[in-house]
């Protein structure tokens, strides 16, 4: 299957973070999320009955992340990842998390996750666009990260 549900830039307020201060406020976190599902039925009824509700979705996501209170970003995208699977039967989802960091310090960070359900296939040909990875002097990939290209 090769249809895919998008759930693309959900902005979502949420205490999130390693550090004390972060513990004391709220961040927004970005969300962009594909689920695997087979849109054909929903496509020839017509009918939201037949098809992925991505209002539900997108609460799943916000409930998740609300009242996680997680510290690492990469914990906010296994529980969505995991709750996507669970609560809408989606045999494959990817969660890209965008996190932007204070004021001044010039960067976002981000983590991409890919899950299946068991015994679903992985899709993993699907390329991201966060984080752009970039190299700098001497072609070493940013932050220690390999540019896929690059191996």
């Amino acid at each position: 299957m090769t249809d895919r549900i998008l759930i693309r830039e959900l902005s979502v307020a949420a205490v999130i973070g390693v550090h004390d201060w972060e513990r004391e406020t709220e961040q927004t976190l970005v969300f962009n999320v594909d689920l695997a599902a087979d849109v054909r039925k929903a496509a020839a009824t017509d009918d939201l009955a037949d098809a992925l509700d991505y209002s539900a979705v997108a609460e799943t996501i916000r409930n998740v992340v609300r009242h996680g209170r997680f510290r690492l970003i990469e914990t906010a995208a296994e529980r969505v990842a995991g709750r996507l699977i669970a609560g809408h039967g989606a045999g494959w989802v990817r969660v890209e998390v965008i996190k932007r960091l204070r004021p001044g310090d010039g960067y976002a960070s981000g983590v991409v996750i890919e899950r299946s359900a068991a015994g679903a296939p992985l899709l993993s040909a699907i390329p991201f666009g966060f984080p752009n990875r970039t190299t700098h002097d001497h072609g070493h990939a940013a932050h220690g990260v390999r540019s896929p290209a690059r191996g």
